[in-house]
């Protein structure tokens, strides 16, 4: 009787690059009783290195620009390009592989309010005299000035752009309560859109990204406002406590929006149901003066009047980090790369400023072995992640002495606000009435 066996050679039972023979490993946990000890060390350690290499800053862009930032867009089909508006009216497109500018124009008189690329590389701005096509992609000689290749001024002031996914269309949110629709092939406007009683200045205005033909916005009387372009009209209408400056819609989810508000946090509604907010984020101690979700979906970033930047998870109620430097002043605007492994942000001392999404990420070429050792780290933090220890250490951010001491009043504050209701409802007929959630409170009204 013949037998034939299985033989491998000894060298694929060693490391590569060593003449070691690679022992079986018997993993039964009762021959490792300190297995759990020693993955809790091994976490503990991981966390501590993530914190110490956590460098976000990047660095600028350039020189920056003479005023402040008021305006910022990316190009949907380039990873590279950014484009900036500031206070003097100049518009500067930038590379972010290069950090260097590639593109100027003195586009307005006044401050930029509004930019947004079109789908076929088109850069649209808008300001208080009126709505302007560019080519940044053109480069100029000296001397020769860039012109705009169309403009449009009918219904303005104009506060704000947003442009179709995949048309041919535009939005602009006007001084005069209402939106105009625009085909970038004509010169008037085929739609105009308002509710039907007065609306205060629209100050900002976003196309759904999913659900295409939906239009969102936000203006100065609190008001946030749905409208349907295949019927013409507006869906809904929810005032809140305080204004919003900003709204934007999940790329990933038709229903859900976010809104930036003044009350310092940020909101998510549901588009089905405003009854009350889905989620409310809280930490900064100054208005929000933008936000925007992350090309997955998942995460989301915040600019702040506080001088900050954070960012969060969509799901959680906390920032999962927050950036800060010591010369960066109050920043209105901040935009994920279309990869969402980056950031930038412009701010009021006219610098546009590059950032990581993931502090302590590199984004070089990595060996096997350390993308294995860069997953096992994170597995381990996310087992170990409720242990006291490590999620201080993970939670840690060294606050600015001026944004600590304002979280400090903004707190004692909150808490006098809370105990006065709660001796109102003790001496009164509120005593029987139910209670009203934190996500219910953000909603004073509800039109349809």
């Amino acid at each position: 009787m013949k037998i034939k066996a299985l033989t491998r050679a000894t060298s694929v039972q060693q490391a590569p690059g060593a003449d070691v023979h690679k022992a079986p490993r018997n993993l039964a946990p009762e021959i490792h009783p300190f297995e759990r000890a020693r993955e809790y060390q091994r976490a503990l350690n991981a966390v501590k290195l993530e914190r110490m290499f956590a460098k976000p800053f990047l660095g600028q862009l350039g020189n920056g620009h003479v005023q402040g930032i008021y305006s910022m867009c990316k190009d949907k089909n380039d990873l590279s390009s950014v484009a900036s508006g500031s206070g003097d009216g100049v518009v500067k497109v930038w590379d972010l592989t290069s950090r260097e500018e590639t593109w100027r124009a003195p586009a307005h008189s006044n401050i930029v309010k509004g930019l947004t690329f079109t789908n076929d590389k088109k850069l649209l701005s808008c300001a208080t005299d009126g709505i302007k096509l560019w080519d940044p992609y053109i480069k100029t000689t000296e001397g020769n000035e860039n012109t705009p290749l169309a403009t449009w001024q009918e219904g303005g002031p104009y506060t704000s752009l947003s442009v179709h996914r995949t048309g041919n269309v535009f939005a602009a949110s006007s001084g005069q309560g209402c939106i105009r629709v625009w085909d970038l092939n004509q010169s008037s406007a085929p739609q105009t859109i308002q509710w039907p009683s007065f609306t205060d200045t629209i100050t900002d205005v976003c196309f759904n990204q999913v659900e295409t033909s939906i239009i969102g916005s936000v203006a100065s009387d609190r008001s946030v406002i749905l409208f349907d372009l295949r019927t013409n009209t507006p869906v809904i209408k929810t005032v809140l406590k305080f204004a919003a400056n900003r709204i934007v819609f999940n790329p990933m989810e038709a229903m859900n929006l976010a809104v930036a508000s003044e009350d310092h946090n940020l909101y998510i509604f549901d588009a089905r149901n405003f009854d009350k907010a889905q989620n409310i984020h809280k930490g900064h101690v100054a208005a929000v003066m933008d936000v925007e979700f992350s090309p997955t979906g998942e995460e989301l970033v915040s600019a702040s009047y506080d001088r900050t930047i954070r960012l969060w998870r969509r799901d959680q109620g906390h920032s999962r980090d927050m950036y800060h430097t010591k010369r960066m002043q109050r920043v209105f605007r901040a935009q994920w790369t279309m990869d969402a492994k980056y950031i930038v942000t412009g701010s009021d001392d006219g610098n546009v400023r590059l950032w990581r999404a993931n502090a302590s990420e590199r984004s070089g070429v990595k060996s096997a072995k350390q993308r294995q050792a860069l997953e096992y780290n994170k597995a381990l933090k996310e087992r170990y992640g409720h242990m006291p220890e490590i999620r201080r250490i993970d939670r840690h951010r060294h606050l600015p002495k001026v944004i600590k001491k304002a979280g400090e009043i903004k707190r004692e504050e909150l808490s006098a606000i809370k105990r006065r209701e709660e001796n109102e409802r003790k001496h009164s007929d509120k005593k029987f009435q139910k209670r009203k959630s934190e996500r219910e409170k953000a909603i004073l009204a509800k039109q349809q």
